[in-house]
């Protein structure tokens, strides 16, 4: 169990993503509130709160508007739930980039507790309880745990019976637990993937996050919500993190609250785009995780969101008598197909891990990319042919014996 996070700063994004095109309804909405001048209040306009509400009823999560707060972005509403839980944070290891920074920002120590070989996005439960004790015996006092139901960096969501195990240890060490559901539109095979919300197990204990930009509004649209417990504690813990917000200034713009507000109703053509992204991203997530388990990675199928978490060790003496013996330099090496070197999610700079983007795959600009969303078969698309074959002969190159 590792107590901090060994790079709290790593490198900024070399490549971040070009996004989607944007819905016309969208934009639509955005330009009729454009003339608007005031920004939402803190914590979401009442408009905008209720409808989150019914985003989270037809996801089976009874809400009401004062059980909501809105942020522009989770790592702001993440940010201020650390500053009003008032304690050490513990992730999973690894874990998405953006949990870390904002403890780290507020002083709050981190604890990592490592996932087990089934899934990401939650400790195992022993891990978790060994992670906690050593946190009191350095004198820290955990108080929140987050964890995710549709991970990003690995792709996997827990078993149900998975997570209900982690949850009661959370709950019976008296973490809040932080269940960051931003993906969990975006499974890869509905069908076969059961996905369930720490606050259907445990609805006094649990926060529910959700980034809005992954899935309702475009990447450059900072929008992001939190529900709360209706409990006494969960009143107080909501108080403390508007709070929090209010101390740091960080209202959503009124015109991206009436187009967030909009969005959050799921009109059909939202949904649709939805439903496409995840067909797409799992059509893509499944060809990368078969050419890198061909080459010889280890990697977890995944089910939901666009990337997945391949672990090269197994072919560390090929690389690294080609000099790469770290996560960085795994990352500049297959740089073109997203990769994002594990020591952005909390792994040891030292191990092979590297996170692999299927967004990456979609396209280098809006066109191409909304061609790669209306193809029937994507994968029969030119450029997805030679990414893949680029990719597979990349890891060839790094791993095949060297002269001599």
């Amino acid at each position: 169990m590792q107590r901090t996070t060994p790079d709290p700063r790593p490198e900024p994004d070399p490549d971040p993503p070009v996004g989607l095109p944007v819905l016309p309804d969208l934009v639509a909405h955005l330009s009729a509130a454009a003339d608007r001048t005031e920004a939402d209040p803190l914590g979401g306009a009442a408009p905008l709160r209720t409808a989150a509400c019914g985003y989270w009823e037809r996801r089976g999560l009874v809400t009401t508007p004062d059980r909501v707060l809105a942020a522009p972005g989770a790592p702001a509403l993440l940010l201020a739930l650390f500053a009003a839980a008032d304690g050490a944070v513990v992730l999973p290891r690894p874990c998405a980039e953006w949990y870390a920074p904002p403890a780290h920002l507020l002083g709050r120590p981190v604890h990592l507790a490592p996932v087990p070989a089934e899934s990401g996005g939650v400790p195992d439960p022993f891990a978790l309880l060994e992670t906690v004790r050593r946190a009191r015996m350095h004198g820290d006092t955990p108080r929140v745990l987050v964890l995710s139901v549709a991970d990003d960096p690995t792709g996997t969501c827990p078993a149900p019976e998975q997570l209900h195990e982690v949850c009661e240890a959370a709950a019976g060490e008296g973490l809040w637990i932080v269940s960051d559901e931003t993906r969990r539109d975006l499974l890869h095979d509905p069908h076969d993937t059961v996905l369930l919300s720490p606050a259907e197990m445990l609805p006094d204990e649990v926060v529910v996050l959700t980034d809005l930009r992954a899935t309702l509004v475009p990447a450059s649209w900072p929008a992001a919500l939190a529900r709360f417990p209706d409990t006494d504690r969960g009143t107080v813990m909501r108080a403390a993190t508007l709070d929090a917000l209010t101390a740091v200034g960080t209202p959503l713009s009124g015109p991206l609250g009436c187009a967030v507000t909009h969005a959050l109703g799921e009109p059909d053509a939202l949904r649709a785009r939805v439903a496409t992204l995840a067909r797409v991203y799992g059509t893509f997530a499944a060809a990368l995780h078969h050419t890198v388990t061909e080459a010889g990675a280890v990697c977890r199928p995944p089910h939901s969101g666009s990337h997945l978490y391949a672990d090269l060790e197994p072919l560390r003496r090929p690389l690294a008598a080609r000099g790469i013996v770290e996560s960085h330099a795994l990352e500049r090496k297959l740089a073109p197909w997203g990769a994002r070197g594990g020591y952005r999610f909390g792994d040891a700079p030292g191990a092979l891990r590297v996170r692999l983007s299927a967004e990456a795959l979609l396209g280098a600009d809006r066109e191409l990319r909304q061609r790669t969303l209306d193809a029937p078969d994507p994968l029969e698309l030119g450029h997805l042919t030679e990414a893949l074959t680029g990719l597979s002969r990349a890891l060839t190159g790094l791993t095949s014996a060297t002269d001599g």
